[in-house]
C-alpha cells in the first residue's frame, strides 16, 4: 500500500468529500450536536485514508490527528453555519509563527430529510503550518517591523492585543520578531482556555495565497 504524502492527502480530502455528499447518513439524523458530527466526518475520513493509503494514525497523546512524518496535520471538521474549532494551547508563539502543525477543515451543511441526513461540503481546505498564525496580529507585525519598530514597540503591541504571557514572554517574542518576520498568517485565533481558531477568511482565500488550498462546491 502506498505510503501517504501531502498531495495524496490533499486529493483524498477532495475525493471523500465527494462520496460523502452521495451518501444518506442515517446515523445522524436528528444529531444537532457539531461535536458529534464533527467526530462522524472525521473517523470516516480516517478509515477513507486507512482503505487506500499506509500511514500513522494519532492519538490523545500524540495531539494531532495525522501525526506522521512529512504529514503532520490535524483534522477539523465544522459547520458553514459557523466555521470555528478550538485547538490545544500550547503557547503565545503559537498566536504569532503558527501553531506547528498543519489543519485540513472540513465545513459542511447538514440537512435532514424525511428519508436521512445529507452532508454536503461547501469547502475543504489544506492549510500549511506556516500559515497557522493569527491574521491581524501578524499583519500589524510585519507592518510593524518593515517601519522599523523596535523592541519595546512590539512589546507594547503584544501587551495591547492580551497576546497570552508576562514580561519575560514578551521579551522573548519580541526577540523572536524582529529577528525572524511572522509569515502572514490567516486564522482568527481566540485566547481562552483553548485556542479558538476561526476559518472565515481561509475559505473565502480563492486559492490566491501560497500554503492554503480550498475545494469549494
Amino acid at each position: 500500500m502506498k505510503a501517504l504524502d501531502i498531495d495524496d492527502l490533499k486529493c483524498a480530502a477532495k475525493t471523500f468529500c465527494e462520496l460523502m455528499c452521495k451518501e444518506n447518513h442515517t446515523s445522524l439524523i436528528g444529531v444537532t450536536d457539531g461535536k458529534a458530527v464533527g467526530t462522524y466526518v472525521e473517523h470516516r475520513f480516517k478509515e477513507y485514508l486507512c482503505e487506500h493509503y499506509d500511514l500513522e494514525i494519532g492519538s490523545s497523546a500524540k495531539g494531532i490527528d495525522l501525526p506522521g512524518d512529512g504529514i503532520e496535520t490535524d483534522i477539523k471538521v465544522t459547520s458553514i453555519a459557523q466555521p470555528q474549532s478550538s485547538c490545544p494551547f500550547k503557547n503565545a508563539r503559537q498566536k504569532i509563527f503558527g501553531l506547528g502543525y498543519n489543519l485540513l477543515v472540513f465545513v459542511y451543511e447538514k440537512t435532514d430529510t424525511v428519508k436521512g441526513c445529507l452532508l454536503t461540503f461547501k469547502y475543504c481546505a489544506f492549510i500549511d503550518k506556516s500559515r497557522t498564525a493569527d491574521y491581524t496580529i501578524t499583519k500589524r507585525l510585519r507592518e510593524m517591523v518593515a517601519d522599523d519598530a523596535n523592541k519595546d514597540d512590539i512589546i507594547g503591541f503584544l501587551s495591547d492585543r492580551n497576546v497570552p504571557g508576562d514580561e519575560i514572554v514578551y521579551n522573548d517574542l519580541a526577540d523572536e520578531i524582529l529577528a525572524h518576520t511572522p509569515k502572514q498568517g490567516y486564522l482568527t485565533i481566540s485566547n481562552a482556555l483553548q485556542w479558538r481558531l476561526q476559518y472565515g477568511r481561509v475559505i473565502t482565500l480563492d486559492n490566491k495565497i501560497d500554503g492554503v488550498l480550498n475545494y469549494e462546491w
